[in-house]
């Protein structure tokens, strides 16, 4: 591969190294400097990578403004046994960005250009600077300015990266008035975030059987709540045949999770709401609020360009080690899920994942202590589905007894959730509508 308007190659660390991030910052989609490759993309290699990769870091965190904390990655990476690093350059929503000895000029200010890296012209940075994005969470002030940060704390030490004393300064927690800014609300003990799971009984949104809320507190412990409720009602179905136990779950539990992390760190909370997430009988959907990013297109977000709402927010989390690189969220989702799963408007972007087929002679395992009610709402999904079916069909769909089975419809029928239909021997069970008796 040559270099392009996204690539960029260098055989070693150089002085010009903040230029080409720079022009990359400034560049709508962002790009990827490899060090360690010559022009002709071969892999020569670099020595001391861990101490380049130290130098790379000080660097671009030290001699650019404004900050682009939590907009690159580097990535060590190894080919023909020798080493090289990736750096991952997203593009920034407060551009221009500059090189802060020289200030907001043509001298510190670059842009991509084909596969080279151009003074940005001054009134290309006075038109940029005019509209630089000031109402994102890390200028917005928290409405709470006595915020705990002990969950935050715990996160950071279990991921052996202790917090010090001026973290809100460190982790970019405060606003241009040295005030907790909303991310810092977010990642708060406490707050008054809002994060959603649902469930129904149906294809719609009418019978709601379940409803949890995992919100009030950090962030960080939300998305982490949320991801085990998603793998819990991720069931696993299997069926054993004389060769082999075969295994198979209604969604992929990969790309879910990095549908899930996608959804928290580029949500738009200026919308104060959290992504939403919703189980039906038929699919599982994720709505995140805000479209896309200004100027990037539908084509440009399925390649994984990202251009991070909030980058603060982005840091934490790879901090977390939530997300593993930029821009390798969307790409992964799209190994096990086609492009027609998302949905795009002005206002969100949805994800809508359809249930796997249940394959004959599949069980689906509930686990011998199992709560009645996990059970229970599963036989009223599958009756949603397939209605009219009787005791004997539906434990098909278990590795329960029939006793079991029996005492789950005796319960749902009591509910009024659901009612027997037709003859004894030739009838079924059918999910109670509204309205219905």
């Amino acid at each position: 591969m040559t270099e392009n308007h996204r690539i960029e190659y260098k055989r070693q660390l150089t002085d010009n190294l903040e230029k080409e991030v720079v022009a990359f910052l400034n560049y709508l989609g962002g790009g990827v400097i490899y060090l360690g490759v010559d022009r002709e993309g071969e892999v020569v290699g670099i020595e001391s990578p861990d101490s380049v990769q130290l130098q790379v870091k000080d660097r671009i965190k030290n001699n650019i403004a404004p900050s682009c904390l939590g907009l690159f990655d580097i990535v060590s990476e190894i080919s023909k046994q020798k080493t090289f690093l990736k750096i991952i350059v997203a593009s920034g929503q407060e551009r221009p960005y500059y090189i802060k000895k020289y200030g907001m000029s043509e001298k510190g200010a670059f842009v991509r250009k084909g596969s080279a890296s151009e003074p940005m012209p001054p009134r290309m940075i006075e038109e940029l600077f005019s509209k630089r994005t000031r109402n994102s969470i890390g200028k917005i002030r928290s409405p709470n300015q006595e915020l705990k940060f002990e969950q935050l704390r715990i996160y950071y030490e279990s991921a052996g990266k202790p917090l010090n004393i001026p973290f809100t300064k460190t982790l970019e927690l405060l606003n241009d008035d040295d005030q907790l800014n909303y991310v810092a609300y977010l990642l708060a003990d406490n707050n008054n975030v809002s994060v959603n799971i649902a469930k129904y009984a149906g294809a719609t949104r009418v019978d709601l059987i379940e409803s949890n809320d995992f919100g009030f507190c950090s962030l960080i412990k939300a998305t982490k709540q949320v991801l085990d409720k998603i793998d819990l009602e991720n069931k696993t179905f299997t069926k054993i045949t004389s060769k082999e136990r075969i295994e198979k779950r209604q969604w992929n539990p990969l790309a879910l999770r990095e549908a899930v992390i996608n959804a928290m760190v580029h949500n738009d909370f200026t919308y104060e709401l959290a992504p939403k997430f919703e189980f039906f009988s038929d699919r599982f959907e994720i709505t995140s609020y805000g479209g896309l990013p200004q100027g990037l297109s539908r084509s440009e977000f399925f390649e994984g360009i990202s251009i991070p709402r909030s980058k603060e927010l982005m840091r934490v989390f790879r901090d977390m080690e939530l997300v593993e690189q930029l821009g390798s969220g969307v790409p992964r989702i799209l190994q096990s899920y086609s492009r027609e799963c998302f949905h795009f408007s002005d206002n969100y972007i949805r994800m809508s994942f359809p249930m796997e087929e249940v394959q004959t002679g599949m069980t689906f395992n509930v686990g011998a202590n199992v709560g009645a009610n996990v059970g229970a709402n599963k036989l009223v999904e599958i009756l949603s589905n397939k209605p009219g079916l009787n005791s004997k069909q539906l434990s098909a769909y278990f590795d329960v007894t029939s006793r079991t089975i029996e005492r789950w419809i005796k319960q749902l029928r009591t509910e009024g959730k659901i009612k027997f239909k037709g003859e004894r021997k030739t009838g079924g069970y059918w999910v109670v509508q509204d309205g219905e008796s």
